[in-house]
């Protein structure tokens, strides 16, 4: 008995060496080390740019990062749907067919919402305040380069190549724009958010030929030459759901700072845009968790693996929520000095960033809903529900800033955001007999 319990603790450290855990791992410090230079490119932007240009730059590259997740249609994260299951089945020829359909119709709507929001700023810049104008020309030319990278990001996320799914778009992007700043305030640019924008733009044009080579590399090897299929009424069927869930979790992520720019001065919303970045010290650890453990869903589910797929489960949510948890009060406890680092006002952050990592931790009580949802089927249904707690988001924020300021938002997405989880857990269960939320224990499947 002792050496068959020896046996099994051995094996399950393995695993965790070499199964999702570890992935998981490889991703958050990866994640932490982006969030890091994040933080500094941040600091640096809002010490050289003072709070109103700071607020005006953070408010562009909210509506950029928005967009670009939007304009892939869902085929970044359809990769991970339907790559590992075509390589799964040996069909090769719909795999090869699918990086070609994803790269061409991701180009053709990045570029296409692009031109029309240059000529729109062209044409019509009386419809754009004055200093947002140049900052969101330079932004038309980052949109189509962030969404091929979303796309490639997808593509090494479903072969579980997950160093070179987030580094470069996480790391290395965030140190060319960190360095390029300063190299431009040096040689004399004018601090200004268009300015930072151009930076951004470098950053994303070097990141891009990066990671691009890379993928093509490695998926040449894992993917022969050899004839393509296309599914496009498949892919698209799956993936446009997919999109409005990509838009919503876009959304749920900016929609306090888009809310904010329209009833706030720019000012506060550099305040509160400060707060979101250390947050995403807490937000990385879920994403870590995606990126690690969304391909093997699929996968598992493809063969009728349910016994896999409820392990997974179990291990994704219940190291969700110590992670998250331990992060949280990491970060909470250490943002006096992290928020100082932006300038003495911002100090008026910390309960703003408090509220927030609350929210988190409490929405991962609930396990990965949406991730199942996403993964086996039932995209549709979590379109559904988070496009209306994205509606709810709104309500709550217009509700509650003009009453309690920036912190009124914060309260709205940390109530919204637990909402939503518990609502996508429910509806997990519900479709496909899977308990995710953490309290439940033992994690039952009975797939329907």
């Amino acid at each position: 008995m002792a050496a068959a319990t020896l046996g099994s603790a051995v094996h399950r450290l393995r695993a965790a060496a070499t199964g999702p855990a570890r992935t998981a791992l490889d991703v958050f410090a990866i994640r932490i080390a982006s969030a890091g230079f994040a933080y500094g490119a941040q600091v640096l932007t809002a010490r050289l740019m003072g709070w109103q240009e700071y607020g005006i730059f953070a408010t562009v590259w909210v509506w950029t990062a928005m967009i670009g997740h939007s304009v892939t249609l869902g085929l970044s994260q359809g990769a991970c749907r339907f790559l590992p299951v075509d390589q799964a089945r040996g069909d090769l020829d719909h795999a090869r067919g699918y990086l070609v359909a994803g790269a061409v119709a991701i180009g053709a709507a990045a570029l296409l919402v692009a031109g029309v929001g240059a000529a729109i700023l062209t044409l019509r810049p009386d419809w754009v305040a004055g200093p947002y104008r140049a900052p969101l020309l330079v932004a038309a030319l980052v949109l189509p380069l962030f969404a091929l990278q979303d796309f490639l990001e997808g593509l090494a996320r479903s072969q579980n190549w997950a160093v070179l799914a987030i580094a470069p778009p996480y790391l290395v992007r965030q140190t060319v724009m960190m360095v390029a700043m300063v190299a431009a305030i040096l040689l004399g640019a004018p601090a200004h958010a268009w300015v930072a924008m151009a930076c951004m733009l470098a950053a994303a044009i070097l990141s891009v030929a990066i990671q691009a080579t890379l993928v093509i590399a490695r998926m040449a090897r894992t993917l022969p030459k050899g004839p393509r299929r296309y599914r496009w009424r498949h892919w698209l069927g799956a993936s446009l759901p997919i999109a409005l869930i990509d838009l919503a979790n876009a959304g749920f992520t900016f929609v306090d700072v888009v809310v904010l720019g329209f009833l706030m001065p720019p000012s506060a919303v550099g305040l509160y845009f400060a707060a979101t970045r250390i947050q995403q010290f807490v937000v990385f650890v879920h994403f870590a968790a995606v990126a690690a453990t969304a391909q093997r869903f699929s996968a598992a589910h493809a063969v009728g693996d349910w016994a896999t797929l409820s392990w997974l489960v179990r291990l994704q949510g219940r190291g969700t929520l110590a992670a998250t948890a331990l992060v949280a009060l990491a970060v909470v406890a250490a943002s006096p000095l992290l928020l100082a680092m932006f300038g003495p006002q911002f100090s008026d952050s910390i309960p703003i960033l408090a509220v927030l990592a609350a929210g988190s931790v409490a929405a991962s009580l609930f396990g990965p809903g949406e991730d199942l949802l996403t993964m086996l089927g039932g995209e549709r249904l979590c379109a559904g529900i988070t496009l209306a707690m994205l509606a709810v988001a709104v309500g709550a924020c217009l509700l509650l800033v003009p009453h309690l300021g920036v912190i009124g938002a914060a309260l709205g997405m940390a109530l919204t955001t637990i909402l939503r989880a518990g609502i996508l857990a429910l509806a997990a269960h519900r479709v496909h007999g899977l308990s995710t939320p953490v309290w439940t224990g033992l994690f039952t499947a009975n797939p329907r």
